[in-house]
């Protein structure tokens, strides 16, 4: 796992109330680098927010991450299995 993804999943286990099932899987594509978030099923709201503020706030800073390093990265929130 990178070093961004690591950074994100840390943020991520800081808002939620079960840090240990925080998980960061991280895909490569042609044009993006894809970060797939993956938390206890009662945590997602917590994750995504009121009206999608959280998610949001977490695009934000690695886009300015991205921006730094000349990567552009996307962030998805997955439903467990």
């Amino acid at each position: 796992m990178s070093e961004v993804a690591d950074q994100l999943a840390g943020v991520v286990r800081s808002i939620v109330d079960q840090p240990e099932a925080v998980r960061v899987e991280e895909i490569e594509e042609e044009d993006a680098i894809v970060l797939q978030v993956e938390v206890a099923p009662d945590e997602l709201g917590r994750v995504i927010g009121r009206q999608g503020r959280s998610v949001r706030s977490l695009r934000a800073l690695l886009e300015v991450r991205g921006a730094e390093t000349g990567e552009y990265y996307e962030v998805e929130i997955v439903e467990p299995e």
